[in-house]
């Protein structure tokens, strides 16, 4: 089958989707050579059902069909989609290329079944390896049969933590990308996918009301949704990449003014957003870091 990028999304990141995808055609030396594909929840009817509970860092949680990141466990679907044949890459819907992601669709993958960024440390986890962008072999990964897993996530079969983190897979078939192919809120020269991964500073979403869980008790989380903000992204160029790829698909129809203000007024994107297409329309990223 062809090569194809999964990017999962649900409706409070469908956007995000919409403009990762466009960076993934737009930065690409062969964009016909490989399919882009959005992978929304609402598709997904057994990710839509509150009732159900998950096994998270050794705690019963509620899954929440409504949080932010409801989309992870699509992470695990693409081999399954791709019939067990070829190469996929999967990402977070704050996933942003600025290089061609035909590099690594064409990378040996030295019998790997899974390529991703190890992240010592992260969330106090030495071993820690970043699933939000996964280059897949799989034919490899047919043991990623999308409703067995979710049998096992809710059946409390399994840790979440231990699933997403890829504990449950032989380490020897896992391979290590470098960095830059996830690049955590770092925008530089050598950047390859740009991940915007500290929710609270999204540059789409300065301003609105955090509308992610924060992994405590219900009451204080219920308080923290309804007291903090998005706050500004540290690096401007972060801001005028994503609204300089937004500008692009305004331009070209792909996204309407109503869409955009459907966007604005469910809390999605900032409520400024038009000023900010104006603002960064022909904003040019090399040049920008080359200053």
């Amino acid at each position: 089958m062809k090569p194809t990028v999964f990017i999962q999304a649900n409706e409070r990141q469908y956007l995000g989707a919409k403009i990762s995808a466009h960076s993934y055609k737009r930065n690409a030396r062969e964009p016909e050579s490989f399919d882009v594909r959005i992978l929304h929840v609402r598709d997904f009817p057994r990710l839509q059902d509150p009732n159900q509970t998950i096994l998270r860092g050794g705690k019963l949680r509620q899954w929440d069909p409504d949080d932010l990141q409801s989309f992870t466990p699509l992470r695990f679907y693409p081999p399954e989609a791709m019939h067990f044949e070829g190469v996929a890459v999967v990402t977070d819907p704050d996933v942003f290329a600025l290089g061609d992601v035909g590099e690594l669709f064409r990378r040996d993958l030295q019998g790997k079944a899974v390529w991703a960024v190890p992240r010592p440390g992260h969330n106090k986890r030495r071993d820690y390896i970043a699933t939000s962008v996964m280059l897949l072999d799989c034919a490899k990964l047919r043991h990623w049969r999308f409703d067995d897993e979710l049998d096992g996530l809710f059946g409390h079969k399994f840790d979440y933590v231990d699933w997403i983190e890829l504990k449950r897979e032989d380490p020897s078939t896992v391979g290590f990308l470098e960095p830059e192919w996830n690049d955590f809120d770092r925008l530089t020269p050598r950047t390859k996918l740009l991940h915007t991964t500290k929710r609270r500073t999204q540059p789409w979403k300065t301003g609105l009301p955090v509308d992610f869980t924060l992994r405590r008790s219900w009451p204080v989380d219920l308080l923290n949704r309804m007291l903090m903000h998005y706050r500004p992204h540290p690096d401007p160029n972060q801001e005028a990449l994503v609204y300089s790829l937004l500008a692009e698909l305004y331009d070209s129809g792909a996204v309407t003014k109503d869409e955009l203000r459907a966007e604005m007024a469910a809390n999605h994107i900032r409520h400024d957003s038009l000023e900010l297409i104006d603002r960064y329309r022909g904003w040019d990223p090399q040049l920008a870091l080359a200053a």
